[in-house]
């Protein structure tokens, strides 16, 4: 199996963090050295091992903010 290769860009925030220390957090990465986007995942301590997660395009990432924005939370 190939390795997946990464590059956190920018840390922009935590969402939260697990009793264990793995935090949910907002970042811009490169994946496979291609062009960064947003990433929605949980993460170990110090970004050795990561959980499932989201990648979102500028675009996508403005949509969702729309969408939230519109929500009666």
């Amino acid at each position: 199996m190939s390795s997946i290769k990464y590059d956190i860009v920018k840390e922009v925030g935590i969402i939260s963090t697990t009793t264990s220390g793995w935090k949910k957090e907002l970042n811009i990465i490169s994946w496979n050295n291609r062009e960064p986007k947003y990433d929605l995942r949980d993460w170990s301590s110090e970004h050795e091992k990561m959980g499932k997660g989201i990648t979102l395009t500028a675009e996508e990432l403005k949509s969702l903010k729309e969408l939230l924005n519109n929500m009666d939370i």
